[in-house]
């Protein structure tokens, strides 16, 4: 009867190709206390899916899991029945070769024996007593070969808490900082490369990757690329912090690369830097060094992935700074070795500190172009709140750093924000061009720009645009001002 049930097992593969067992090879013995033996094998195939397979009558019932089996009371996970596989198959871990039937690496990930408590047709209780899971769980029938698997009983961690949901939390923020803390201070601090791109939070879980934006919307569609890490990371849960950076033809990070993505001209990397929670349990508390060891231990880092934890040196800003510099990056991220992960809030136990000035502006207008551009736009109107959500301040002009097709764009996404009245509060008292020429908008869309320094009147020196910030919301931007650096 065994042998019958393993035909379609037999008939998808070529045993002179695979190293997957044979029907033919003979069943490992009993196991000591006589219970049937259960597997779990993570399976990274066309998409990574976990293999249960019960020990039931000579065979191995098995369903493929995708999401894995669940550590939590109540939690439904899809469970597809496949074929019969003969009990030899439990110990098979190795490689499927590609363009065989479930090509890909198959690793045991729990292994151990059960109790049967119910087996019909469409439904099956069963407790396990592995290496990794023990607990009671069902399968049930929901339509043909798919089935749902959900635990009964209470966590096997009782202080495990659910992966929070996308777009629940928000991201740690840096404070500006005119230099770097204190030398005194400097083997107290940790120094990162600033990165200039996307600010993005990583949510993975079942071996998928969501990413949320700085301004909690989904983007996961946008970084095809990025997907990867999800497999990468197996059965790992977590919520990671990291930038999503553009490198242009010199390896160097590019916002202006980064604002292209869309023409697939550039290479999109999640440099990931820090670490929330953590296979069921919040790390925010934990100070930042070790948030960074384990973060290195639960992303893993193959060469030409489309992710990397960066490094981080502890001391030495000063020759970390410089370093940035020298290599035409933005700057250094300065955080404090023993501050924890404050969610959504600006702290000062990260400072950022840049070589040279550049922040996001919202944009609350525009202005005609001349002789070139007559006709177009010529410059934005740009401006700040006076804290969050406080009254928008005129900052100045910006009239450089466009391309032609930037041009374009930046008229048709202002087009349907026109509006007949300022938006701007005084003071300052906006200069007669502007009030007198100025084509005002809803200020919703927010942009970056580099500059000389700030004027006494609080408009921005030399100005350049560097691109559109869809990723931040126009009512957090504000004027960054440096604190203290002594008082940091």
């Amino acid at each position: 009867m065994a042998k019958k049930q393993l035909d379609e097992y037999r008939r998808k593969r070529d045993f002179d190709v695979t190293r997957e067992p044979s029907p033919d090879v003979d069943a490992p013995p009993p196991t000591p206390d006589g219970l049937p033996r259960f597997v779990v094998q993570e399976h990274h195939a066309r998409r990574l899916h976990w293999d249960l397979r019960l020990e039931r009558d000579g065979v191995g019932p098995s369903w493929a899991v995708p999401k894995g089996i669940p550590p939590e009371k109540g939690v439904n996970h899809l469970a597809v029945q496949t074929e019969d596989h003969p009990l030899s198959y439990f110990d098979f871990a190795g490689e499927i070769p590609k363009g065989e039937y479930g090509g890909g690496q198959v690793h045991i990930w729990d292994k151990g024996t059960y109790e049967c408590e119910k087996w019909t047709d469409r439904e099956v209780k069963f407790v396990l007593h592995g290496e990794r899971v023990q607990g009671r769980y069902v399968l049930f029938q929901t339509n043909g070969k798919n089935w749902m698997i959900r635990r009964m009983d209470a966590a096997q961690d009782p202080t495990r808490e659910p992966l929070p949901e996308l777009g629940s939390i928000a991201p740690m923020k840096a404070t500006t900082s005119s230099t770097l803390p204190p030398a005194t201070q400097d083997d107290q601090w940790a120094y990162e490369v600033k990165w200039d791109g996307y600010r993005a939070l990583g949510f993975v879980e079942g071996g998928r990757l969501k990413l949320q934006s700085r301004n909690l919307r989904d983007v996961t569609a946008e970084f095809p690329e990025v997907r990867g890490l999800g497999d990468a990371m197996g059965s790992h849960t977590a919520v990671l912090d990291g930038e999503l950076v553009a490198f242009d033809a010199n390896g160097r990070p590019s916002f202006g690369a980064m604002q292209r993505r869309g023409h697939r001209t550039a290479t999109v990397v999640y440099m990931i830097f820090d670490v929330l929670y953590a296979d069921g349990h919040w790390v925010t508390s934990k100070p930042y060094r070790e948030r960074r060891e384990l973060l290195a231990s639960l992303v893993p880092t193959p060469k030409g992935a489309a992710w990397q934890v960066p490094a981080f040196h502890v001391g030495d800003g000063e020759a970390m700074l410089a370093a940035t510099r020298q290599q035409e990056l933005e700057g250094l991220i300065a955080k404090k070795l023993d501050a924890p992960y404050e969610i959504g809030k600006r702290s000062r136990c990260w400072l950022k500190v840049k070589n040279w000035l550049r922040q996001e502006m919202v944009i609350g207008g525009w202005l005609p172009g001349e002789g070139g551009r007559s006709g177009t736009l010529g410059a934005l109107l740009l401006g700040y709140h006076d804290g969050e959500g406080g009254p928008l301040r005129y900052a100045g002009r910006v009239g450089t750093g466009f391309t032609g097709a930037e041009l374009s764009r930046l008229q048709e996404l202002l087009a349907p924000l026109a509006r007949d009245t300022s938006p701007f509060d005084e003071p300052p008292e906006l200069p007669r061009e502007v009030r007198k020429l100025g084509r005002f908008v809803e200020p919703s869309m927010v942009c970056e720009v580099m500059f000389s320094e700030w004027t006494h009147t609080g408009t921005l020196r030399q100005p350049s645009y560097k691109g559109l910030r869809d990723d931040k919301d126009g009512r957090e931007v504000v004027r960054e001002s440096p604190p203290d650096p002594n008082s940091a």
